[in-house]
């Protein structure tokens, strides 16, 4: 009977999830209208200026000679 009550169980939440389901399907609440474009979720790539780029690779230089001059 243990199975058949964890079963009993599983419906009844079922139950529950169609029911606010529902409930936001009609109010147009959080339920997407399925029109959005895959632009929509694009991520905007970042750009960097090339003095930005320069500081980096500069300091990446550096880090290398560290790391080199600890050899």
């Amino acid at each position: 009977m243990e199975k058949q009550h964890i079963i009993d169980a599983i419906d009844e939440e079922i139950g529950r999830l169609q029911q606010v389901k529902s409930l936001l399907g009609d109010r147009g609440g959080f339920v997407g209208s399925g029109k959005q474009t895959a632009k929509a979720f694009e991520v905007k790539k970042r750009v960097l200026s090339p003095e930005a780029r320069a500081r980096i690779a500069a300091a990446q230089k550096k880090r290398w000679a560290a790391q080199k001059a600890k050899k």
